[in-house]
């Protein structure tokens, strides 16, 4: 149904951007909405495009530093991890991981996630020292904030024993993942 999705957010987008403008946060979070149906039907390019023109407006009219220009540069940066455009990602994933601990804390849901994301494209690039280290960081926190049963903890659970896997740590691996 995400056909169905797109069709409708694409009605919304045009309605908010006639009646509120093309800057107003509510038009960026249907825009980002829009993109995040195209990145869910593996429509690279056009979430690109749109995630690109969401956090351009969203820098220039909420700031670099607000929660919701943060988010739009992490979707960002997972659309360019999924297109295997390493680089680019990794350059985002950086300032997001940096910015956040700054502004949400180190210890913040979001924050975590960034750390996940960054050591995801450092495992991508084949930098399995980078992405164990981040991930093992990451893991234990998420632990203590979340909890051991959270989904988010699981699925850095999972990542870290595929790093472990990359890296012929068998054992390491197995007890993560029993």
């Amino acid at each position: 149904q995400w056909s169905e999705a797109e069709q409708l957010q694409v009605k919304v987008l045009e309605k908010k951007k006639a009646i509120l403008g093309e800057d107003h946060p509510d038009t960026l979070s249907s825009m980002s909405n829009l993109a995040s149906t195209y990145w869910s039907q593996g429509q690279w390019s056009e979430a690109e495009q749109l995630q690109v023109k969401v956090l351009e407006r969203s820098k220039a009219i909420l700031g670099e530093d607000h929660p919701d220009t943060l988010n739009g540069m992490n979707n960002l940066a997972l659309t360019y991890l999924n297109q295997g455009q390493w680089s680019e990602a990794q350059q985002l994933q950086v300032k997001v991981l940096e910015r956040s601990k700054v502004i949400l804390g180190e210890d913040h849901p979001d924050t975590l996630i960034s750390m996940n994301n960054l050591a995801l494209t450092y495992l991508n690039q084949g930098q399995w020292s980078e992405a164990q280290q981040l991930q093992v960081n990451v893991l234990e926190r998420s632990k203590v904030i979340l909890s051991e049963d959270h989904p988010d903890t699981l699925t850095i659970m999972d990542n870290l024993a595929q790093t472990y896997e990359k890296q012929g740590q068998w054992s390491e691996a197995e007890q993560l993942q029993v």
